[in-house]
């Protein structure tokens, strides 16, 4: 007998993120399709820092199974800010969402030294 896996994720209860992107002038504003394994909380981190978003608008979360959505575009902008600065550099498609929703980073520059 063989055995397929599921369709059916294993379980209702976790946060979701989508991300409201600005794809260009003509086609304007899109909530990004994704695949439902890459909408947790350290992909999104990980595929913001990557750049795989042309210039992100908004991000929202919600749990079905808790019943609630809301808007955490000020707490992922504050996260981003923060590994931008231990990285060293803003990704461009993220510096006007950081300036938008976070704080920019301090970023500490290295300047050479005259002797």
């Amino acid at each position: 007998m063989r055995f397929s896996s599921s369709i059916v994720p294993p379980s209702d209860d976790i946060d979701v993120y989508l991300v409201l992107d600005e794809v260009g002038h003509q086609l304007g504003r899109v909530w990004r399709e994704t695949d439902e394994g890459d909408t947790d909380r350290a992909t999104l981190l990980r595929n913001l820092m990557e750049g795989q978003y042309s210039s992100p608008v908004r991000i929202v979360s919600f749990n079905t199974a808790e019943g609630w959505s809301r808007d955490v575009s000020e707490e992922i902008a504050i996260e981003l800010s923060q590994r931008c600065a231990e990285r060293g550099e803003i990704p461009e498609p993220l510096a006007a969402f950081i300036g938008r929703h976070g704080e920019p980073p301090a970023i500490q520059l290295a300047l050479p030294i005259q002797l």
